[in-house]
């Protein structure tokens, strides 16, 4: 015969009730010990956003410090007598040039964001019902750190290795750089020519040209691409307005 007395049913369910809760807490503060043990999650930079009146911006890079939005007041825009129809926003992949290779797209993982606008202009004496002139692409990167002049010593040197290259139609296209003055903290001029083509695509017998400009402003690089309508010479003299004009532009954002 046992000497224990078996509890009363009602004093089991009343101890079952005071211990449970207590193992509960236990088992909570085991879990929780065991995450902070295993110290904190990655963590991942979100995507730049930018308001709805802003072009693309691209994701910032996973070492950049801060985030950064590109709002359309960053780029520059035409004085009306040269405006054939409004600014619009641009995929960067679309805006930027290509030589012989990804010259203008080599960013590396200092880009903090980026973002491209195109402006079509016209001859300032022509009425609206022409064609226009030429295009203008306008991309901007923002990076981190050293990132902007180092993009632009990477420029110069896939420009020197690339003094020509075909175009789509398999034509020679001649390219020359040169430092352009009075620019930015530093800026580079690029010439490309080519043979004239007619619209019919006979050869004309004279030589077409376009610019691309590229300018550094503290840590951010700004890529003007010129290029003719339908194939015609760009216009110089534009170009060089629209890229003095950029370069305020982008020093007033930052300021």
């Amino acid at each position: 015969m046992s000497d224990h007395t078996p509890l009363p049913t009602a004093r089991v369910r009343t101890a079952l009730a005071l211990i449970l809760p207590l193992l509960g807490t236990v088992a909570l503060t085991a879990c929780t010990a065991g995450e902070d043990g295993a110290g904190p999650a990655p963590s991942t930079t979100p995507p730049t956003t930018a308001p709805a009146s802003t072009p693309q911006v691209n994701e910032p890079s996973a070492t950049a410090s801060v985030r950064v939005t590109i709002p359309t007041s960053a780029f520059v825009d035409l004085p009306p007598e040269l405006r054939k129809s409004p600014r619009r926003a641009t995929p960067v992949a679309d805006a930027l040039p290509t030589l012989c290779d990804n010259e203008f797209g080599t960013g590396g993982r200092q880009v903090t964001a980026s973002a491209a606008m195109t402006l079509t202009y016209k001859k300032p004496e022509e009425p609206d019902s022409n064609v226009p002139q030429g295009m203008i692409h306008q991309t901007i990167f923002t990076f981190d750190g050293d990132g902007a002049a180092a993009y632009l010593r990477r420029l110069r040197g896939a420009v020197q290795v690339c003094p020509s290259y075909k175009d789509q139609g398999g034509d020679p296209v001649k390219v020359e750089s040169r430092a352009l003055p009075g620019v930015g903290d530093e800026a580079l001029l690029l010439t490309r020519t080519w043979a004239e083509e007619s619209l019919n695509g006979e050869r004309t017998g004279r030589d077409a040209s376009s610019q691309i400009a590229v300018a550094r402003v503290d840590d951010a690089v700004t890529v003007f691409h010129d290029q003719g309508w339908e194939g015609s010479s760009g216009n110089p003299a534009i170009l060089d307005r629209v890229v003095r004009d950029g370069v305020q532009t982008i020093d007033a954002w930052q300021r």
